[in-house]
């Protein structure tokens, strides 16, 4: 049985886990402690919104929503920041129903839309969005900033 759920402080050790694991996708070193702090601060302070994958109770997926604000529409949009399915569960279409659940929750937050960007090399991530109904952005670069 599969549910999406939003996350809380009761799913922060089974988040962290999978948190760990998708900043190690990404060439990240494992920090469990550290992603664990990051995200009780997100979810103490109100800063994110994320929706769990549980696949018989067991967080197996999420997405994790930032809010920001869009000059033209004038209105609310998220950043679905992170996505991600523990590899022994993809193939089941969880990020399918991870992605419809943020695209709802646009509905009940009045937000007009969500935003992501993935690595050109995420051969999973650049073909599950166009099929969901993402499209492809080019009339932008993207920068980044770092501070030293």
């Amino acid at each position: 049985m599969v549910q999406i759920v939003k996350a809380g402080m009761e799913h922060l050790d089974e988040f962290a886990e999978l948190f760990n694991n998708y900043r190690i996708f990404y060439r990240q070193p494992s920090d469990l402690e550290k992603g664990k702090n990051f995200l009780r601060e997100r979810i103490t302070n109100g800063e994110s919104d994320t929706f769990l994958a549980l696949v018989d109770g067991k967080a197996v997926g999420f997405a994790q929503l930032y809010s920001l604000f869009h000059y033209k529409k004038l209105e609310r949009q998220w950043l679905l920041s992170d996505l991600f399915v523990d590899p022994n569960y993809r193939g089941r279409g969880l990020s399918v129903m991870i992605i419809d659940r943020c695209k709802a929750y646009c509905d009940e937050t009045n937000a007009c839309g969500l935003l992501l960007e993935t690595e050109k090399t995420n051969v999973i991530g650049n073909q599950l969005y166009p099929r969901t109904g993402f499209e492809v952005d080019n009339e932008h670069n993207y920068y980044n900033w770092w501070k030293a």
